[in-house]
């Protein structure tokens, strides 16, 4: 590796792209090609970043396998900034293994990063995890344990173990400082500030108030009976029965939760699970069958009396009932927490984080984009969605699978 190679690594390990462009940018020999893609990755140019990497990787022959290893990293984490979630799984684990064989710990701790960060980005929070546990951290250099933690620390936020995901940003904070990138300190700061934002609303009878992630811990552990509008479902304490697939129910129970210690109507009941202000007897006997499913569903932690007017949520031991309602209500509210990261995400990638078809999330967009609520950039294949960050509060418990209760 000559000189001006080994330059313009140490200027990308420093996080100076610039520094490391002007020592290879007239070069198209496949070590600086694959420098090049890096610093335009750090620049903010990700389709070009990738085709640089891949002509990087073409370009290194057969017995160079680990240099193409390193590309294929490079390139796959390029794809995670882009939220291009479309790339096979087992070409980032063939790189891995490759890397491993040839001792090359920090890249093969890379690759693990990459493909934990992207379990956490599709909302499958068991599998983060579990890639997580595989990783060893100890001895890295500063800038490899800043990312490590900061992950450690996003998949606590989404379990809201709010005690280990501060640890993490404290040391994540730490690792950062000693590595002196300011990109990286930035991205934990902007960490750090989701506790001291709101992340949900408590609906009380008396009124509304915001609370932060550890208010909201601390209510789901307080013995409450809790009807979560953040997650869909109804707990108290470990006990929880999710209506994430029964919408009906939800809209059922949350109308309830709204109206205790009193009653709710039946034409309010029906208003809010059939979405009709004209009721009729057909609606009512519907109505009753509803109410059966959720008391059955709900029996473990309260009953449902009916009324002269209508029903009650009746909690079991005098519980309070506490309704916590999102930052941003709707039936987009986890499309909408997704988009407000400010990265552009494509219709496919939405798909695959939120369970749904991509015919579902692209009839999702345009009516956010005709309410003004998001952003496309590009055409095609290519098109993005984006939209500004929601100010004042934090969607971590908008994002999909944000916690188990199981």
């Amino acid at each position: 590796m000559d000189s001006l190679i080994t330059a313009s690594a140490r200027a990308l390990a420093a996080g100076d792209a610039l520094g490391a462009l002007k020592r290879v940018a007239l070069r198209d020999d496949p070590p600086a090609l694959a420098l090049r893609g890096i610093a335009m990755a750090q620049l903010g140019d990700y389709p070009l970043a990738r085709e640089l990497l891949r002509r990087a990787g073409r370009g290194f022959g057969s017995h160079e396998e680990l240099a193409r290893a390193r590309c294929i990293v490079a390139e796959a984490e390029v794809a995670l900034a882009m939220r291009d979630f479309g790339g096979s799984p087992r070409l980032l684990a063939g790189a891995l293994a490759t890397l491993e064989a040839h001792a090359d710990q920090a890249n093969a701790l890379q690759a693990r990063l990459i493909a934990a960060r992207r379990l956490l980005l599709l909302g499958r929070l068991d599998n983060a995890k579990a890639a997580l546990a595989q990783l060893d951290a100890d001895g890295l250099p500063p800038s490899f344990s800043t990312v490590a933690q900061l992950t450690a620390a996003e998949l606590a936020l989404r379990s809201l173990h709010v005690d280990s995901a501060r640890a993490s940003l404290a040391r994540a904070h730490e690792a950062a400082h000693r590595a002196r990138v300011p990109a990286l300190l930035a991205e934990v700061e902007q960490a750090q500030a989701a506790f001291d934002q709101p992340a949900a609303r408590l609906q009380l009878s008396g009124g509304e108030r915001k609370l932060r992630l550890d208010e909201v811990a601390a209510l789901l552990a307080s013995g409450t009976l809790v009807v979560d509008a953040c997650r869909r479902g109804v707990g108290v304490g470990a006990v929880w029965r999710p209506l994430v697939r029964r919408p009906i129910l939800f809209a059922l129970a949350r109308a309830l939760a709204q109206g205790w210690p009193g009653d709710v109507d039946r034409e309010s009941l029906i208003a809010n699970a059939f979405r009709t202000r004209h009721p009729d007897e057909s609606h009512r006997a519907r109505l009753r069958v509803e109410i059966g499913r959720l008391r059955r569903l709900i029996a473990p932690l309260a009953g449902i009396e009916a009324t002269a007017q209508g029903f009650a949520l009746k909690p079991f031991d005098d519980l309070p009932v506490a309704l916590l309602a999102p930052p941003i209500d709707g039936e987009q509210a986890s499309l909408v927490a997704l988009l407000c990261d400010g990265a552009p995400w494509s219709t496919s990638a939405l798909a695959l984080a939120l369970g749904a078809s991509q015919r579902t999330v692209q009839r999702a967009l345009a009516e956010l984009e005709t309410a003004g609520r998001v952003r496309s950039i590009g055409r095609a294949r290519a098109r993005r969605w984006l939209s500004p960050p929601l100010t004042g509060f934090t969607t971590i418990l908008l994002l999909p699978a944000a916690l188990s209760m199981e």
